[in-house]
């Protein structure tokens, strides 16, 4: 029979089972997907976020004053970017 290892975060999952309808394989899931979104790198979120407003048809004036006001929100708010450094991270 194979052990389980224990990840750094069971005790993430193992509250999450306690206080959520999730199973633990689901819990798991949950929490490496919340882990990955908040790795992403500035310039991988102003790219992925580039590429979501654009398909839903926004203009590029709209779409990075929109990515440079989301991100003194993010959980680890990156320093202030300007629109040109914005627009210099998607098109190089």
């Amino acid at each position: 029979m194979l052990e389980r290892r224990p990840s750094s975060h069971d005790d993430l999952v193992d509250h999450l089972v306690r206080t959520t309808p999730l199973h633990r394989g689901e819990a798991a899931r949950v929490v490496l997907d919340v882990l990955a979104y908040f790795d992403e790198t500035i310039e991988e979120y102003v790219r992925r976020r580039h590429r979501e407003l654009q398909s839903r048809g926004l203009t590029n004036p709209v779409i990075f004053e929109r990515i440079s006001q989301e991100l003194p929100h993010r959980a680890v708010a990156p320093p202030q970017l300007s629109l040109r450094q914005l627009r210099r991270l998607v098109y190089g």
